[in-house]
């Protein structure tokens, strides 16, 4: 009895260390549970008069000059958004679709939820206008009514929406114009806006994708996921804060860590295609256009060593 109950008290210490999870000793304490949730990429904050200075570095630069300049640094294809990312519409006089601006994000998701079967047209405003619809903050349009990220936008903001919605659109010409009146430069993702005649009446610089151009804008199709924080648009990611710049040849995105060195360069790039091709028209016996007006040489290419640091790296 007594050799059978030592047996059985050594099967039990057994079976208790093989239950143990791996790696774990005898005496140890179990490991403390993971967070619910994470989010490890981390949005910085920049007061409007850094946004400001920043931007100033890019006046008249061309989206050319910055993804050459992005080459410099090492950023080769990384922030250049897909082609399918083009302008709404185009300016051939004044080039007013041009956009510079600092990225304030926008995250939109299918909504799981449906809009209910409506009684009336009446019933269904009173849905719209609040009375059955989701929570305040789930809808894109509330934030930009005084509340929410629509108190974040000011003279050089640009909206980068990405919308996993389908078929429904983050704004349409009414909420457009009021925040150009904040001072939003424009709007930038692969579905964002509709009332695309409008938009292009009112000279409202979009780059969207034409082919996923949304024509909805329902609660019962799309929620506000958050804003100010990453965002993937035209396979680029975006963090809140970086630097937006959009012409006909697309849109490119430069992470505010390196946005000084990149401007910079973009900036000599800049100076010294206009002065060679000043020339080029004046040996043409050409006009000039206004593009080449009052161009100066650039200074010779600065011998200042590269970043090299990775963007998480930098403060």
């Amino acid at each position: 009895m007594k050799k059978a109950a030592l047996l059985m008290g050594a099967a039990v210490m057994a079976w208790g260390q093989a239950s143990q999870p791996a790696g774990q000793q005898a005496g140890q304490q179990a490991r403390p549970a993971p967070p619910t949730s994470a989010q490890y990429l981390k949005a910085k904050v920049y007061t409007a008069e850094e946004d400001s200075q920043v931007l100033k570095l890019y006046d008249g630069v061309r989206v050319a000059d910055v993804i050459d300049a992005l080459d410099v640094v090492g950023l080769q294809g990384v922030t250049t958004m897909d082609r399918s990312i083009r302008p709404l519409w185009r300016d051939n006089e004044k080039l007013t679709h041009r956009i510079r601006g600092v990225a304030l994000t926008i995250r939109l998701v299918p909504a799981q939820e449906t809009a209910p079967r409506f009684a009336s047209h009446a019933a269904e405003r009173t849905w719209e206008s609040g009375g059955w619809n989701p929570p305040p903050e789930l809808r894109a349009e509330s934030g930009g009514r005084g509340g929410g990220y629509g108190r974040l936008i000011r003279p050089g903001t640009v909206l980068v929406v990405e919308n996993n919605a389908i078929d429904n659109g983050f704004c349409g010409s009414n909420n457009a114009l009021s925040m150009t009146a904040q001072g939003l430069r424009g709007l930038v993702g692969n579905a964002v806006c509709r009332d695309t005649d409008e938009m292009t009446v009112a000279r409202i610089p979009v780059y969207q994708n034409a082919a996923l151009s949304p024509r909805g804008i329902n609660q019962g199709r799309m929620w506000m996921e958050s804003y100010n924080n990453p965002v993937v648009v035209g396979q680029v990611l975006v963090m809140p804060g970086d630097i937006i710049v959009g012409d006909n040849d697309g849109v490119a995105v430069v992470p505010r860590a390196k946005a000084e060195q990149v401007a910079e360069i973009a900036r000599w790039i800049y100076l010294d295609d206009e002065i060679k091709r000043m020339r080029i028209f004046d040996s043409a016996k050409r006009p000039r256009d206004f593009t080449v007006e009052g161009v100066n040489p650039p200074p010779p290419p600065s011998d200042k060593p590269i970043h090299t640091t990775p963007v998480w790296e930098r403060k």
